[in-house]
């Protein structure tokens, strides 16, 4: 079955901070609009950026291999050329990394690349790649 696309709304504090980072800096095609949303086309999955002036991030984490994971995040898993074209924009761009990008579980069950940044509204996001993708639900 084809994977269908998911639909993401979530808060910003500033809609042109939040277009200048997800269609400029991420590469997201900008759909509708209003001044008080936009929607985003990431990797065909539908976003959309609300704004809440008074909308605050969560700063919670959970221990993943060693690093602080925020909870929640959100992203997409790309395909393993395309994760590593997007870890060398965003490090162009001087993206402030959360969790750098690196592998995890190097070696084990689920081996993958992985990067965590935050968006302008401290909104963390987290864009990973398996070397196999059939290991994405892998548990052995």
């Amino acid at each position: 079955m084809p994977t269908q696309p998911f639909h993401l709304a979530f808060p910003v504090h500033d809609l042109a901070a939040a277009r200048a980072f997800y269609r400029d800096t991420l590469g997201c095609g900008e759909g509708r609009s209003s001044d008080a949303w936009i929607d985003f086309d990431l990797y065909g999955h539908q976003i959309v950026a609300h704004l809440a002036a008074d909308a605050r991030p969560a700063g919670i984490t959970n221990p993943v291999d060693g690093h602080d994971v925020p909870v929640p995040h959100f992203g997409v898993v790309l395909d393993w050329d395309d994760w590593h074209k997007l870890a060398t924009r965003l490090e162009a761009a001087g993206t402030a990394f959360g969790i750098a990008p690196h592998i995890r579980f190097k070696g084990q069950v689920g081996e993958q690349a992985t990067m965590f940044f935050r968006d302008p509204s401290g909104n963390a996001l987290e864009f990973k790649a398996f070397r196999d993708i059939g290991q994405l639900f892998a548990t052995e």
